[in-house]
């Protein structure tokens, strides 16, 4: 394995960008490193805040009406949807460069998307960055009073502790689950806009959702596994993760695949006995109120999505 790792990069040669913004251009990755090194278990504090506000926040609205949101929703997806569409275009360029040009390894091991390229460096801080914000979708859950899955917020919670943790080491496989995450919730939060909007897609999208979802969750596993092979063969230190971050990152893809598996068969695949009569909505329902009611559960699967 190691005769067949090169270590010369022609670093000089980057992604043909078709236009690079000035606040791409400006970054300074040093500096946000040494911020978030001093900060990042400032998230933690994030965290406990999400917790009281979710057991909290669902206590104070268990006898009251839910409220409605559907222009704040509407605008939050819409915003959502676009920062990741924004986001995967700017990274992907960078990550196709890498493979095509110097091979898995380089795309594993080295982190020169954030060290030499600013472009995806910018989108990289801004990735990690947005794991704070995101938060807000269980603000909705909770204040609209929807079912609220165990897969939700576990996921958001060890998402940003992972992210603003592997930021201050630079965790070099950050490359593939940066994009993978940018691509994937760019259609997701595409769907639950049109979804707030009162467009409702056909469900075999709600469908390939998940899938994508599950793909993501498969590929990071694998990339652990080369990550881990190459940090066992190639020269010490030549690849820039470290024997934790593999750990926590491997910990992590797994438990979300098995809980997104879960979710998926309990979705799409598991009996619907009986379940026509515990759901149906009383005749006295307008129609309105049904459409709305009958498009929930292909809602439902943003509850879990991210």
């Amino acid at each position: 394995m190691e005769s067949k790792i090169t270590f010369n990069y022609n670093l000089d040669v980057k992604p043909n960008y078709s236009y690079i913004f000035e606040f791409e251009n400006e970054f300074q990755h040093n500096k946000h490193r040494q911020w978030m090194t001093e900060n990042w278990t400032v998230a933690f504090y994030y965290v406990g805040i999400y917790m009281a506000f979710i057991f909290g926040g669902q206590y104070y609205m268990q006898n009251r009406p839910r409220f409605e949101l559907r222009r704040t929703l509407m605008v939050w997806n819409s915003a959502l949807a676009a920062f990741s569409v924004m986001g995967a275009c700017r990274t992907l360029p960078e990550f196709l460069h890498v493979l095509r040009n110097y091979g898995l390894y380089h795309s594993i091991c080295v982190p020169s998307f954030i060290e030499v390229d600013r472009v995806a460096g910018f989108w990289t801080y801004m990735f990690v960055l947005s794991k704070l914000p995101e938060l807000g979708d269980t603000v909705f859950i909770v204040l609209r009073k929807k079912p609220l899955i165990f897969l939700h917020w576990y996921h958001h919670i060890t998402v940003l502790l992972y992210t603003w943790y592997s930021f201050t080491e630079y965790t070099s496989s950050a490359r593939w689950f940066v994009v993978m995450n940018y691509c994937v919730h760019s259609v997701m939060y595409s769907y639950y806009a049109l979804v707030s909007m009162g467009k409702y897609p056909p469900r075999s999208l709600a469908m390939l959702i998940t899938v994508l979802q599950l793909t993501q969750m498969i590929v990071g596993c694998a990339i652990n596994m080369w990550a881990a092979n190459y940090i066992a063969t190639a020269p010490p230190h030549s690849c820039h993760i470290s024997n934790i971050n593999l750990k926590l990152s491997t910990a992590m893809y797994f438990s979300y695949f098995v809980l997104f598996a879960q979710f998926f068969y309990k979705a799409y695949l598991s009996p619907k006995t009986n379940k026509k009569a515990k759901v149906e909505p009383t005749p006295e329902v307008s129609r309105v109120e049904k459409m709305q009611y009958d498009a929930y559960p292909r809602q439902r699967n943003g509850v879990v999505a991210h």
